[in-house]
């Protein structure tokens, strides 16, 4: 590694298919729109998702192959796939000398003797269209570019086989059009049509695709000489900028979104990653939260919103953000179904709640606490008037979930969500004064909800209860009809962490507990190594419990937190996660890695929240 915001691989590294090298490290660009280009240094696809060009939840340009004809007439193809009978051919990444990842934007180098080919791409910001661009830095002599367009257009998440209707194509000046959705432009176009069977994409017998070679663009090009290549949805009719022209654009605003942020060192890297979850949707500024994959979901995009909009810079696209969400939330209120009532949303009002009042507290803004006081309130009076799975019992004022989610079978009173409730009504008390408006209900709830809070979720083993009141059926120890679950796990940091949370000023040994034996390198685990049921790794089943034990990197935010709040260091906190900047998702962060040593990377490699989280603890706590 060089510089903060350029990270260099060599051969050792780049040139290796295994996991730990050149296939375990992958690279990501977005073109700010939700569409994203993706792969793996070495440049074999090792996810049905890896791509040039993906928009609209779909995988259009699945790779360019390129072949370079040496002045001997050699043709040395510099590509690489795996086949469904197994075998690695050809094996191109043996020729890389060297990938680079500078300002967010992909760079490879190969060698063949003294001749050195790079390649390099970037996406047209708010255009769903890639450009790329192969050049000779060095020859003895003219050498021939042959690039291969192998294309499909499938949704990212299924693969497309020669059996069934093969791609409709067009043939147009430059290049192509297929199945009307996407357009390939360069020079030198040779049409093929012809399919490439057995192309493995993971480890699955699932994961094998047919792709279609569309074509090969071709050039002779001495040293300086480059071939050019635009690939692009939306209207088709219009041709985009030159690709050096898109990456040079492309260079210019990172340069324009680190100064806006005003930091510096490994801050900037973040900064650039924070700005791949930030897309234009038609209602405005919107947040994915994470890739590849994952999409626009309420709880994931106000846990990020302070760090990818607050301690960036940008906070008009933040405030538009949060109208935006409380307007589509307070609509939702007339649909049953409405997808911030799932399961894996049920904190979503809470955490938008939240992000309503930090902006609001940060930025002085008393024209949007007037503005969103009241839908807040709305919105927070039918998420949890018991008509869905969230409900207040009125017997102390605290959350109650009724059915169990996805992940745990935390039936009850969750420490997390009364966490966030006590600090959710300790917000709408500040907003709605800042507003002008009566605050006395959300007062009197507050108090009562804290009283509760402080009284219940304290366990004799010195740290919180993650449930109170669940089932007894549910855990696997214990008797009665209802269990207080004393399991050591991190949600119980969001009592300390959150600027209204109910634990601040006691029992500060419960963080250092959660440090002792949850804290590892990348972040906290979900569960103490001791405790039943750990699970170190996170299944591949996705039914499967994923909180029993992997790390969740985002959580770092709250642990930061929790320890300044009880008097706790947080000096080197983020050493380790700077250095995994390297290590998977190059310049960003994923969402989970397994619990034990060497805590592998897993789940998917660029995560909203993490990347966000860990920025605004390197923001507040360590500039």
């Amino acid at each position: 590694m060089a510089r903060n915001d350029q990270f260099t691989f060599g051969p050792h590294v780049c040139g290796s298919l295994s996991a730990e090298a050149g296939t375990g490290r992958e690279w990501l660009v977005t073109d700010g729109l939700g569409g994203y280009a993706s792969g793996t240094i070495s440049g074999l696809r090792t996810r049905r998702e890896h791509a040039l060009l993906t928009v609209s939840g779909h995988v259009a340009l699945a790779s360019l192959d390129l072949t370079v004809t040496l002045p001997s007439g050699a043709k040395i193809p510099l590509y690489t796939h795996t086949w469904a009978a197994g075998p690695v051919e050809p094996a191109g990444h043996r020729y890389l000398a060297m990938f680079t990842l500078d300002q967010g934007l992909p760079r490879w180098q190969w060698r063949i003797g003294d001749i050195v080919i790079e390649r390099e791409l970037a996406m047209r910001h708010g255009h769903p269209s890639v450009a790329v661009v192969h050049r000779v830095l060095s020859a003895p002599g003219p050498v021939g570019l042959a690039v291969a367009a192998m294309c499909t257009w499938r949704t990212a998440h299924t693969s497309r086989r020669a059996d069934g209707p093969g791609l409709l194509v067009e043939p147009v000046a430059g290049g192509v059009i297929l199945d009307r959705a996407y357009r390939l432009h360069g020079p030198g176009w040779q049409p093929a049509g012809s399919w490439h069977l057995g192309v493995r994409t993971g480890p699955s017998d699932d994961d094998v695709e047919d792709l279609w070679h569309a074509g090969t663009f071709f050039r002779q090009a001495g040293p300086g000489g480059a071939c050019e290549i635009s690939a692009w949805a939306g209207p088709l009719g219009e041709t985009p900028p030159p690709p050096p022209a898109v990456i040079a654009a492309e260079r210019e605003r990172a340069h324009r979104l680190v100064t806006l942020a005003k930091t510096e060192g490994y801050a900037e890297t973040l900064v650039l990653a924070a700005d791949r979850f930030i897309v234009e949707s038609p209602d405005g500024p919107d947040v994915i939260a994470g890739y590849p994959g994952q999409g626009r979901w309420l709880g994931d995009t106000m846990t990020a919103y302070e760090g990818l909009f607050l301690d960036t810079g940008r906070l008009d696209e933040g405030r538009e953000l949060l109208i935006a969400r409380t307007r589509a939330a307070a609509r939702d209120l007339r649909t049953p179904d409405a997808p911030w009532l799932r399961h894996d949303a049920l904190d979503g009002p809470l955490w938008l709640v939240h992000a309503v009042d930090r902006h609001v507290t940060r930025t002085g803004d008393s024209a949007l606490a007037a503005k969103l006081a009241a839908p807040l309130g709305r919105v927070l009076r039918h998420h949890l008037g018991g008509s869905g799975p969230l409900s207040i019992d009125p017997a102390d004022g605290l959350v109650r979930l009724a059915s169990p989610g996805p992940d745990t079978p935390r039936i009850g009173k969750p420490v997390d969500l009364n966490a966030l409730w006590v600090n959710a009504l300790a917000a709408m008390c500040d907003l709605l004064g800042e507003a002008g408006h009566d605050d006395g209900e959300p007062r009197a709830r507050h108090a009562r909800a804290q009283e509760s809070f402080v009284a219940r979720f304290p366990a004799p083993e010195g740290w919180l209860y993650d449930v109170i009141e669940g089932p007894a059926a549910a855990y696997p120890l214990g008797a009665g009809a209802h269990h207080d679950d004393p399991s050591l796990r991190p949600h119980q940091l969001l009592a300390w962490s959150l600027p209204h949370a109910p634990m601040r000023g006691r029992q500060p040994n419960a963080v250092r507990a959660v440090g002792e034996s949850l804290l590892t390198p990348l972040g906290p685990r979900t569960l103490a190594p001791g405790e039943y049921g750990y699970q170190p790794c996170r299944p591949a089943d996705p039914d499967m419990a994923h909180h029993q034990g992997p790390v969740w990197t985002w959580l770092i935010g709250p642990y930061a937190d929790a320890c300044a709040a009880t008097g706790r260091p947080v000096d080197g906190l983020l050493d380790a996660l700077d250095a995994h900047l390297s290590e998977a998702g190059l310049g960003s962060l994923g969402e989970t890695a397994d619990g034990d040593a060497p805590h592998r990377a897993s789940g998917i490699p660029f995560s909203a929240r993490s990347v966000a989280e860990a920025l605004r603890v390197k923001q507040r706590y360590l500039p």
